[in-house]
């Protein structure tokens, strides 16, 4: 590609590939006005990166000056109002090359599938939960991100349709809770009710077309089915792909995708808040929810329980990104931070205890806002692919206040 005419042959041939993203590769000077172009026309994240000129001949000429022409390319592309991401200088062999180019694959399946995300939304916020509202129209004008609304008279509807036509579907659930947990006394009389209840939640996922949702819970279901809590139900569709958040935190189930997109799809998030501080290590604190981690991500060492239906299990030791998307005033942000787990009591429902390096300042940032105790955790260290991420969406910054 070197000027307008084969610009327009590359437009074309992306564009008919439905391409997610583009690289483009300055083997030498290059054409900075067909690289706008191409650019522009897609509209997609976009890498730039040249290899390392170092071919010289005996009496001193050089055959490139790939480097050269990516500051010409780039100051195209910051005139347009183009994000892009880019790989220093490198051999295309090189560990360097391999990792910013993963990253990159990593950004563009976040971007993907951030845009014009479908969001369902079940039932209402708990009514004390002041702290979970959001924009709907902020987010749509935004982010091209709908909200899909089903209320519980729907839900109730369809747990009739699915405990009638979908049988051996819910006999599979009921099998799978039973084989899985060890249960109390209290819980067996649920496991019909939560197994119908995870084949209803399945159903409405593909009904609707939904990425993904946010869900009323303990102040809606139990009272609409006879104490059935959906926790344990959260946790099983979280290991099918079926992601739904707790307590109706629209952006808690949007980081909930982000940060499962920055893993192309192989990561599972868990929906762990900050509660407590441990008791003796400063900087160790509990990120814990009721009960609806993901069984994948139990720590081999302990026994999953079903107590009042509600999973109990402590989540897998290793490092994580927790993150959260909030927005104060129209801005929104988000804030990643990277914890390791480490030993600390054992209680109740399902968690981890996450060391920071500044648990205080931390605590600090959260109280300041815009975030609250809702985070989401997933293992492996994503700030970089969040990072860049956010370059992509002028409405979106990064908060890099702790570093």
């Amino acid at each position: 590609i070197f000027d307008t005419a084969t610009a327009k042959q590359a437009i074309g041939r992306m564009k008919d590939a439905d391409v997610d993203a583009v690289v483009i590769i300055n083997c030498n000077f290059g054409n900075e006005e067909a690289a706008g172009d191409i650019a522009h026309a897609l509209g997609k994240p976009v890498l730039l990166w040249a290899p390392l000129d170092e071919e010289y001949s005996a009496d001193g000429t050089r055959t490139t000056d790939s480097q050269c022409g990516l500051f010409g390319v780039s100051r195209q592309l910051q005139r347009l109002h183009i994000p892009f991401s880019n790989i220093p200088s490198c051999r295309v062999d090189s560990e360097e090359f391999k990792e910013g180019f993963e990253r990159f694959i990593r950004v563009s399946c976040m971007v993907k599938n951030f845009k014009g995300m479908r969001i369902g939304q079940v039932g209402t916020r708990p009514a004390p939960f002041y702290s979970v509202i959001y924009n709907e129209g902020e987010l749509l004008e935004k982010f091209g991100i709908r909200l899909i609304t089903i209320n519980f008279a729907m839900v109730e509807q369809r747990m009739q349709q699915a405990a009638e036509n979908c049988k051996e579907e819910v006999a599979a659930f009921a099998d799978y809770f039973r084989s899985n947990f060890k249960m109390d006394e209290l819980t067996p009389q649920y496991v019909e009710g939560l197994a119908t209840m995870a084949v209803m939640y399945k159903n409405l996922f593909e009904e609707f077309d939904l990425d993904i949702m946010a869900a009323e819970c303990w102040t809606a279901t139990p009272i609409m089915f006879n104490g059935l809590a959906p926790c344990a139900v959260f946790g099983l569709l979280n290991d099918l792909g079926y992601m739904i958040s707790c307590e109706s935190d629209i952006h808690c189930a949007m980081t909930m995708a982000v940060l499962k997109s920055a893993t192309l799809g192989k990561g599972v998030p868990v929906f762990g808040e900050f509660t407590v501080r441990h008791p003796e290590k400063k900087n160790v604190e509990l990120l814990w929810h009721c009960g609806q981690f993901p069984l994948s991500q139990k720590a081999e060492d302990c026994e999953a329980c079903l107590v009042n239906q509600r999973e109990w299990f402590r989540g897998k030791d290793g490092i994580y990104t927790a993150a959260r998307i909030d927005q104060e005033s129209g801005n929104y942000m988000i804030l990643p931070l990277l914890c390791n787990t480490t030993e600390g009591p054992q209680t109740h429902g399902t968690y981890i205890w996450g060391e920071f390096e500044d648990l205080q300042a931390v605590e600090d940032r959260l109280l300041e806002g815009p975030y609250i105790h809702h985070f989401v955790e997933i293992a492996g260290d994503y700030r970089k692919e969040i990072g860049e991420f956010c370059k992509y969406f002028p409405n979106l910054k990064v908060d890099t206040s702790l570093g």
